[in-house]
């Protein structure tokens, strides 16, 4: 942590992790996540949080992930929707997340060809999340905790507390907040994911 109570980490693609969707039909890239001390590195069990970046290229049912909580957001493509059993959750247009309980039962349908999709999970008895996008000429104003800026769809650049930060297309910036900060997008449209604890000593150290 520096001396200004942040600590700023270049997330490289070449480091991201893979892993196999918990129903087995596909393949989630791990962007970043944090699991409990026990868990191993892409597991399900010991999991607290994780932002990844998937491929749908057909309908399919999703894991269930009971006791999670879930923001979703499609950053490629177009026309995804998330059958329910109490109707359908939208995510026809891209950057526009959406929050859901990870254990509801949905099936996915395409209505106009394969999307690429970022997920934030976490469980929550011990995280709090939010997934947003920041917008070039935009201002985000920040609290303490977890927060990692994504460049899904092409290369980003913003200041962090008047810093400049370029960001290339699939890189991220995961930031460690002691204290409220400030971002501002100046080109480029990335998304913003915000983890903080449940209660103040529900994250592990």
């Amino acid at each position: 942590m520096r001396p200004d109570g942040l600590a700023l980490t270049l997330l490289d693609p070449a480091e991201y992790g893979r892993a196999p969707w918990k129903n087995g039909g596909g393949v989630s890239i791990d962007i970043a996540a944090r699991y409990r001390d026990f868990a191993a590195m892409g597991s399900e069990e010991g999991l607290v949080w994780r932002l990844g970046r998937t491929s749908i290229s057909a309908a399919a049912p999703f894991s269930d992930y009971a006791g999670h909580d879930r923001q979703q957001v499609v950053v490629t493509g177009r026309g995804l929707v998330l059958e329910t059993p109490d109707g359908e959750l939208s995510l026809r247009e891209p950057f526009r997340p959406i929050g859901y309980d990870g254990g509801l039962s949905i099936v996915s349908r395409l209505e106009d060809g394969p999307v690429e999709v970022v997920n934030l999970i976490a469980d929550r008895s011990m995280a709090r999340i939010a997934l947003g996008v920041l917008q070039e000429g935009s201002a985000l104003f920040l609290q303490p905790g977890t927060h990692i800026v994504y460049a899904a769809a092409g290369p980003l650049a913003l200041e962090v507390e008047g810093a400049a930060t370029p960001l290339g297309n699939d890189q991220g910036l995961r930031i460690e907040a002691a204290r409220p900060l400030k971002l501002r997008g100046e080109a480029g449209r990335g998304l913003i994911a915000s983890i903080y604890p449940a209660t103040p000593d529900a994250l592990p150290a």
